[in-house]
């Protein structure tokens, strides 16, 4: 259960092998974590010591306050910053006269970045951040699926700038001035107490086998599943792996839908977590961490220092950098020796942060084609995918593969799998 979310406790050290949190503007994850009860374990970040540097020339300047992704909303800070040249900021300045857009036609995040912004705003902006979400190229991804407010906001107000303050100033009014949540929430002992949690609520009324479904059939109104040397019947299904494994495993019950699933391409993920003494550090880290733009990236893509992003991660004395590496451009990292990442993080870390000790401990997880990537054409392949799954009795989809990759979107797309089962079997 679980999947990517596993949590490891190490020298009093609480390290997440996959995602460390979620957003807490999405509200599903939030909804789940309070029917379960743990609502007094959940804890936000520590926005108050948000800082989030990118590298560039060799130096980790910090990102513009104000930024919302790549969108500035503050003079001062885009005036006074080393991360883009005059003429980006120029640029990005006169983006506020930008009249509204009436392009429905998808593109890639780059182009359309690029187009308000200039290329060295997709350079130093959009590539890094998305990376350290999808760990893909802003080349495919698609504005759409990937940015879709974003290009809400371009067609209503033109300016995204002038869209986003003003998305804002209505919020404030409906909420209130603080009533803003932090922008990350996770769970005081890890998000697998989520896991374990669920594990718990469904003990005693669901059967688990821990195995893996090798064939799916489809006779009349049921579905068959070859499990081991045994045959599972079943008049409803929910598939909720990876789409690539999806593909796999429906292709005899509908080609088509199969073949549609087999386009979703992913990119692999790696986290290592390096667990420092404090003393180590000639001086402390400072912020939630930093970003490597792919210009000027060798290995790793990012890095959190965990103790300040979150409380209850990392006992007073103790650093733990949590670093990420893979994605489209660097695949094969995975299937290098746990000695060899080591060394080429530790080399980085010793460049950027000035920690020339060795680590008291490291841990290394590893997950191939983990994170859906939402290409150029997503939504129109998805379309159909959705058009030829209620063509099907029965069957159901959910997993980060579809609207949304985050905890929160999977959630809502298992819990909107749950809701038609049972509205379906009432009389």
């Amino acid at each position: 259960m679980g999947g990517v979310i596993q949590t490891d406790r190490v020298q009093g050290c609480t390290l997440e092998a996959g995602p460390d949190s979620f957003l807490s503007v999405k509200p599903a994850a939030l909804e789940l974590i309070r029917a379960l009860g743990l609502s007094d374990q959940v804890i936000g970040s520590n926005d108050h010591l948000r800082v989030t540097f990118v590298r560039r020339n060799g130096k980790l300047v910090p990102l513009p306050d104000g930024l919302m992704m790549m969108v500035p909303t503050k003079i001062m800070p885009l005036v006074t910053t080393e991360l883009l040249s005059w003429p980006t900021k120029l640029r990005m300045g006169l983006e506020l006269l930008r009249l509204p857009s009436r392009n429905s036609q998808d593109r890639s995040v780059s182009d359309f970045i690029a187009s308000r912004y200039g290329q060295e705003t997709v350079d130093y902006l959009a590539e890094p951040l998305l990376s350290g979400i999808y760990g893909g190229d802003p080349g495919a991804l698609s504005v759409g699926s990937v940015l879709p407010r974003f290009v809400e906001l371009a067609k209503k107000y033109g300016s995204l700038t002038r869209g986003v303050l003003a998305e804002r100033a209505k919020a404030a009014k409906k909420s209130g001035p603080n009533a803003t949540p932090p922008l990350f929430s996770t769970l005081k002992g890890g998000l697998g107490q989520l896991v374990d949690a669920l594990g718990v609520a469904i003990r005693g009324k669901a059967q688990m086998w821990q195995t893996r479904v090798q064939r799916v059939e489809r006779k009349g109104a049921e579905f068959r599943l070859k499990v081991d040397k045994d045959w599972v019947t079943t008049d409803r299904l929910v598939v909720a792996c990876e789409a690539h494994s999806a593909a796999t495993l429906l292709a005899g019950v509908d080609p088509r839908l199969a073949e549609l699933l087999g386009t979703v391409d992913y990119s692999s993920a790696m986290t290592v977590a390096l667990g420092f003494d404090a003393a180590d550090f000639a001086i402390p880290p400072v912020g939630f961490g930093f970003l490597v733009p792919k210009k000027e990236r060798r290995r790793v893509m990012a890095c959190t220092w965990v103790g300040t992003k979150f409380s209850y991660r990392v006992p007073e004395g103790k650093i733990v950098a949590r670093c990420s590496l893979g994605g489209t451009s660097d695949a094969g990292a995975l299937e290098e020796s746990d000695e060899a990442i080591t060394a080429a993080v530790l080399s980085e870390l010793q460049e950027i942060a000035g920690v020339t000790a060795q680590p008291r401990f490291t841990r290394i997880a590893r997950w191939p084609k983990s994170m859906a990537q939402y290409t150029v054409g997503h939504a129109a392949r998805l379309a159909e995918i959705q058009a030829r799954v209620a063509a099907i009795p029965g069957l159901y989809l959910a997993g980060n593969a579809y609207t949304g990759i985050g905890i929160p979107d999977c959630i809502r797309m298992g819990r909107a799998a749950a809701e038609a089962i049972v509205k379906s079997a009432k009389p």
